[in-house]
């Protein structure tokens, strides 16, 4: 399936691949809420400016809410958040077979050309 066959996909990797999008969805994944200056120490080397504006891009797709007492994730949110953490077990797991692929294919001897 090609990125034109889902819209959708396209739309909402797009909106993932912004800068620090990600670690604001998981500095709230735990369900506490956090104030402004909380969610920006939790993300870590963010500035106000580019927090602000990611969390606008958060809350207009609706996976970030505000309330009285700080911004947290919606429903939609959770979810989402949720399914990443499968992705990152997968990458997990990619990540060390392609490790020790890395690791067979030094320690095996080349095949002399003909």
């Amino acid at each position: 399936m090609s990125a034109q066959d889902n819209p959708a996909a396209t739309q909402l990797f797009s909106l993932l691949e912004s800068r620090y999008a990600m670690r604001v969805l998981r500095a709230l994944s735990d369900g506490h809420p956090q104030t402004f200056r909380l969610l920006q120490d939790s993300v870590g080397g963010v500035t106000p400016n580019t927090l602000n504006t990611r969390l606008k891009a958060l809350r207009a797709a609706q996976l970030v809410e505000h309330s009285g007492e700080g911004y947290r994730l919606t429903h939609q949110g959770h979810d989402l958040a949720r399914r990443l953490g499968d992705v990152q077990g997968f990458a997990t797991k990619w990540a060390q077979q392609q490790a020790r692929s890395t690791v067979l294919s030094m320690h095996t001897p080349a095949q002399p050309s003909l």
